[in-house]
């Protein structure tokens, strides 16, 4: 276990120091791959993705996917110290990516070691993808889809590794984009001429802030809806003839993307454009050996509102890993040690119980 952690917070120090924001992590997939290779773990590169399977892969076994993500975001405002520097605390690791997602991927690394070898009931693969702070197709779009690797497609149950304070998300809300556009007719503004788009747009959002959708989720609540950027005119003496603005819409489960923008369109004279629909609500299934898993091992529960790759999976899944969301896409980003070390041995544990309640 010791040298699991060592290893561990070395890797991560290596990761720091590479730059690696979505669709641009050749670096940092070349390191993880040789990294693996240096173990024996017989990685492999698909993409800038990189996946193993356990050592007695078996096809007639249910597999469970530990999946983290590589990539980041970019550096936000107001780094006191250098995002790329991991420092040299014994105790932390600094910098971009430290938390966000490197602490989940060095744990489960870990983990996926130590079961690598073993002969078990299920198959168990390790899942390092690309893009996913950007929603990209070539990470977990990829692995996941039709023409994913078998171990990865197939699989029956995955753990997204995401800083969830080793607490469990057992449901997130997915994610809907819209590009609303008011069209109107322009005129001078001194003799009241056109028809002004700007005010369609006012009058659309305020249905949009009244609306209530009907159906509300028993462990999500209702959906979350808000305007977050708008945008009209070009000179103070004129009538916009159009008006664009922007909704974020947090779904649940108890709606498809398709129907909140049905829905929504109904409202509004705007037209609405989705930019993804993709980016669905996900939760733990009701009847899910990962949630006998978490009550046996007394792991808090919780629902999140941050979407991850589970919503590109399609499986039944957990979000679990170290690090805190809180300090996920903020200045001087960081990690504990200890919570690395605290993760290996969670992520060991969990698995260990979990297969037992497979065979139920």
């Amino acid at each position: 276990m010791n040298r699991y952690c060592q290893d561990s917070v070395e890797l991560l120090r290596s990761m720091v120091r590479i730059p690696s924001e979505s669709f641009h992590e050749e670096e940092v997939a070349a390191l993880l791959y040789d990294r693996l290779n240096s173990w024996n773990l017989a990685p492999r590169r698909i993409g800038n993705n990189v996946v193993a399977s356990c050592l007695h892969f078996d096809r007639s076994l249910p597999t469970l996917v530990l999946d983290a993500h590589m990539d980041t975001v970019a550096p936000a405002a107001g780094y006191s110290r250098d995002p790329y520097d991991p420092g040299t605390d014994e105790d932390t690791v600094y910098g971009l990516g430290s938390n966000d997602d490197g602490g989940s991927a060095v744990a489960m690394i870990a983990a996926f070691r130590h079961f690598y070898n073993k002969v078990l009931p299920i198959n168990i693969v390790l899942a390092l993808s690309c893009e996913e702070e950007r929603s990209g197709p070539r990470g977990a779009r990829l692995l996941y889809g039709p023409d994913g690797p078998e171990e990865v497609r197939d699989a029956r149950w995955v753990i997204i590794g995401e800083p969830t304070g080793m607490k469990a998300a057992t449901s997130e809300r997915g994610l809907l984009v819209l590009d609303a556009v008011a069209e109107g007719v322009s005129g001078h503004a001194a003799r009241n001429e056109g028809v002004n788009a700007l005010y369609i747009a006012m009058e659309d959002i305020a249905a949009l802030r009244a609306h209530k959708f009907s159906r509300i989720s028993r462990i999500m609540g209702e959906v979350g809806l808000n305007v977050t950027q708008i945008c009209a005119g070009t000179a103070h003496n004129v009538i916009p003839d159009r008006c664009s603005f922007v909704v974020d819409i947090r779904p649940t489960e108890q709606y498809t993307n398709e129907e909140i923008l049905e829905e929504l369109q109904a409202l509004c004279r705007s037209r609405l454009t989705p930019r993804n629909l993709a980016n669905r609500s996900s939760a733990t299934h009701p009847d899910s050996p990962l949630l006998r898993t978490l009550a046996d091992l007394g792991i808090g529960t919780f629902s999140s509102p941050t979407t991850s790759n589970w919503m590109r999976t399609g499986k039944d899944a957990i979000k679990m890993g170290p690090g805190e969301s809180s300090r996920s896409h903020h200045a001087d980003e960081y990690i504990l040690c200890e919570e690395i070390s605290d993760s290996i041995k969670k992520y060991i544990n969990f698995v260990e119980n979990f297969y037992g309640h497979t065979l139920e």
